[in-house]
């Protein structure tokens, strides 16, 4: 007990006590919590209250056989471990056990008393549900292990929890489907979280940095989702996915692009619904990505490109303004993006006020005093809309990074730097993997009608088997 002590000294919120159990002066146990993420009524009624009884108690023993009448049900709580080892009792006890110490034969054992003080399920506010369920994650890991095993009501629903970080002590859960999931991603995931070596794991950028293969790639290369049926669907179609205690999101992999551009919803829709509004955001996508950059390449460089009657009137909206086409939508961008991140920054009413003085006031004036053309400003917006458009907020600031680069590539060398600096982003794409699995895939690969299925979404009776990319053990999803 002197070392339990001397390890969580100058923490006020370290509480310990003596008992004496079945109130026998001769056998004494020390137990010990931590204030706050243990709950006080159930320490009391289920762990303190049986252990003083004498009728409960029995005669006096020894501290084995306490041990071992403890262990056996002499008090009422539900989840009980024998430990020997101090760093086992120490990461209970941050974990939301208490401990029982028997300091004669250096044992202990560890019950849980978590809070039940967290935050209730509300509803997703990220994504979005219109036809599914209203319940999202939230930041306790077995509220949300709870929430994903209501949807898959399976013992092939497995779980593999871990540890990670030395100072924070994270609980970490990787769920999958046995028999479903591939053996050698969920081996790969595993080994992967075990050779993290990090002081603290708070985000899931922290997490994310270290377990996906391409680093140093703006592209997104796991799925977050604060959504329990989107993360469920996602397991049972042979993904992995990875729950964090404390973060009120779920990730899932492997990924590839095309993921990014799916929504929960297409799989509540009619298939014609669906495939109109997937081609609909690829359209959205190649709207961000070239259409700044196409306008100012034009522009510049190809006028002849552009009708004659929009060219005049292109003209006579520029003429008195003291800016080149490449410094306005420069400028515009810069504005848009700074916008958006005051509008997120903000409180909502703030930021909804600072997005309309933007927006209207602050437009229409740099419009009337001929800052601006309002040609520019129907080409930034029309680029910021299609890029809302996307379901990923990952993905939709990896497309606003290429967006600027491809405007600067388009200042310098027209659309034939657009092309180039094109080909450089789809050859950066083609070589990327996720845990074994092309980042482009169907297009690339041996998959047939691969640009068919990245854009058709077929009627539901006809998806009878899993997707070849996640090599599931068994493919077939229906009869």
């Amino acid at each position: 007990m002197k070392s339990v002590k001397e390890i969580f000294a100058s923490c006020a919120d370290f509480e310990s006590r003596r008992i004496d159990y079945g109130l026998d002066e001769n056998l004494h146990i020390q137990i010990c919590w931590l204030d706050g993420i243990v709950s006080g009524g159930d320490l009391g009624e289920d762990i303190l209250r049986p252990l003083t009884q004498s009728s409960r108690a029995g005669e006096p023993i020894a501290e084995e056989q306490c041990m071992e009448r403890i262990m056996s049900g002499a008090v009422y709580s539900y989840s009980v471990k024998k430990r020997s080892k101090l760093d086992d009792v120490i990461s209970d006890l941050t974990h939301g056990h208490c401990a029982l110490i028997f300091e004669g034969i250096n044992q202990a054992l560890c019950f849980e008393v978590r809070s039940s003080q967290t935050r209730s399920i509300n509803e997703p506010t990220l994504e979005k549900s219109l036809k599914g369920a209203k319940d999202s994650f939230v930041e306790t890991l077995r509220v949300n292990t709870a929430l994903v095993r209501r949807r898959i009501c399976s013992p092939k629903l497995k779980l593999i929890q871990s540890s990670v970080g030395r100072k924070s002590n994270t609980t970490v859960a990787i769920m999958f489907l046995d028999g479903v999931a591939a053996p050698d991603t969920v081996e790969e995931l595993a080994r992967r979280l075990d050779a993290l070596d990090i002081d603290a794991l708070l985000s899931t950028g922290a997490l994310e940095d270290y377990i996906v293969d391409a680093p140093n790639s703006p592209f997104p290369q796991l799925i977050h989702t604060e959504r329990p049926d989107r993360f469920a669907m996602h397991l049972a179609d042979g993904r992995v996915g990875l729950l964090v205690d404390g973060l009120p999101v779920g990730l899932l992999l492997p990924v590839t692009f095309a993921e990014f551009m799916k929504v929960t919803s297409d799989s509540n829709t009619n298939f014609l619904v669906s495939s109109f509004l997937t081609v609909l955001r690829y359209f959205a996508l190649l709207m961000g990505l070239f259409l700044p950059a196409a306008y100012v390449a034009i522009a510049m460089y190809h006028q002849e490109m552009i009708p004659t009657k929009m060219l005049l009137s292109i003209i006579e909206a520029k003429q008195n303004v003291p800016f080149s086409t490449a410094m306005e939508i420069i400028g515009m961008l810069i504005a848009f993006m700074l916008l958006q991140e005051a509008s997120l920054r903000l409180p909502n009413p703030i930021g909804d006020t600072v997005s309309i003085i933007g927006a209207l006031i602050v437009g229409q004036s740099a419009v009337e005093a001929q800052i601006v053309s309002p040609i520019a400003i129907i080409v930034v917006a029309a680029a910021g809309i299609a890029c809302y458009t996307l379901p990923s907020q990952d993905m939709g600031a990896a497309v606003r990074l290429v967006q600027m680069s491809m405007l600067i590539a388009a200042i310098a060398a027209g659309l034939f730097g657009m092309a180039v600096l094109s080909c450089l982003f789809l050859l950066l794409l083609a070589d990327m993997d996720s845990f074994g699995v092309n980042y482009t895939a169907p297009v690339t690969g041996k998959q047939p009608w691969g640009l068919a299925r990245l854009l058709v979404q077929l009627p539901k009776p006809m998806r009878k088997y899993r997707d070849a990319l996640l090599r599931t053990p068994d493919r077939r999803r229906q009869k």
